[in-house]
């Protein structure tokens, strides 16, 4: 049999395939690479659980923001809404000394706060972006004048009880971990397994080809909102439980800002209508490796946020000269 040949189209044809589908895949490789270089002992199993503690949080909230962004719009109240639901979740856990009903609270906080956003959106027919600028505002003014300039502090008889559903493990793995990934496969099997998913894609791809199809847009656009104010409220809970003492004027604060870096460096399209769940997972945890780095060379922490503004536009940037070949 004679060896198979192929042109040097077909070769940069497969290499724009391989690195347009798996270029969060490749990105993750390469940046773990450098991490490696950095340190030696970067890949010890202690290491690699706390990149996971130390991003879980926010991991939370991109599987949200990814479903947005997915659908062609933005939130940018995400740090607001982690930082009023927390700030009340502290507030429900000391008057009711219970953690269930804590967690409710907060995950039906995450739903009201999604809902008035959403239904801002669809009903209301503002921009998402406009909404979102005002809700951020708003959520954190709320919280500042709850708080008076102080923090919300988790009650001594209910500190270890509470601290342990973040701080602690099951089987040597870290809560947060385990947290992270399991809403990183209920948000997979969402958005690649049901009719709400392809629903999703097709209203970033095109609302008007969606409505013309059957689909309900207003609909779709109020639950996605409403899915990830859920996760916002899990979020919530979660920082308390890790903090143990909630912040009003910096909790949660950034959290907009790397959830949407995630996102972006993951590979879903900044414009809608393209995304996969798993890539927004890896771009978590480069969000977290490129800070890790960044600390081991000895650069300056007030520059991260500088270094998360750069990735987003790299990653805009990127994705606009694929969608130009």
């Amino acid at each position: 049999m004679k060896g198979v040949t192929l042109s040097r189209e077909q070769v940069r044809e497969t290499w724009r395939n391989i690195t347009g589908n798996y270029s969060h895949w490749l990105s993750f490789v390469l940046l773990l690479l450098v991490a490696i270089m950095v340190s030696p002992s970067f890949l010890t199993w202690n290491n690699i659980t706390n990149q996971f503690i130390q991003g879980s949080i926010v991991g939370i909230c991109a599987m949200g923001m990814s479903l947005i962004i997915s659908a062609g719009m933005i939130d940018l109240s995400v740090g607001s809404s982690v930082a009023l639901i927390s700030g009340f979740g502290v507030l429900v856990l000391n008057s009711t000394k219970s953690i269930t009903l804590t967690l409710l609270f907060c995950l039906g906080a995450g739903v009201i706060v999604g809902l008035i956003n959403g239904l801002l959106v669809t009903k209301g027919k503002i921009a998402p972006f406009i909404v979102t600028l005002a809700t951020m505002s708003a959520w954190r003014s709320v919280i500042n004048q709850m708080g008076q300039g102080g923090p919300f502090t988790v009650d001594n008889s209910m500190y270890a009880s509470f601290r342990n559903i973040a701080a602690g493990r099951f089987l040597g793995i870290p809560h947060l971990m385990l947290f992270l990934i399991g809403i990183t496969l209920l948000t997979g099997f969402i958005m690649s397994k049901t009719k709400f998913g392809t629903y999703i894609y097709a209203v970033g791809s095109n609302q008007q080809a969606a409505r013309l199809s059957g689909i309900n847009v207003n609909r779709v656009k109020t639950l996605i909102f409403t899915y990830a104010g859920t996760l916002y409220g899990l979020a919530a809970f979660l920082l308390a439980s890790r903090l143990t003492s909630i912040q009003a004027a910096s909790a949660g604060m950034g959290y907009e800002m790397d959830a949407i870096a995630a996102v972006a460096i993951g590979g879903t399209s900044m414009d809608g209508g393209k995304g996969k769940i798993i890539g927004t997972f890896l771009g978590v945890l480069m969000l977290r490796i490129i800070n890790t780095v960044l600390i081991m060379a000895n650069v300056p922490p007030f520059l991260n946020g500088l270094v998360t503004g750069v990735i987003i536009i790299v990653a805009v940037l990127a994705q606009s000269n694929k969608k130009g070949k």
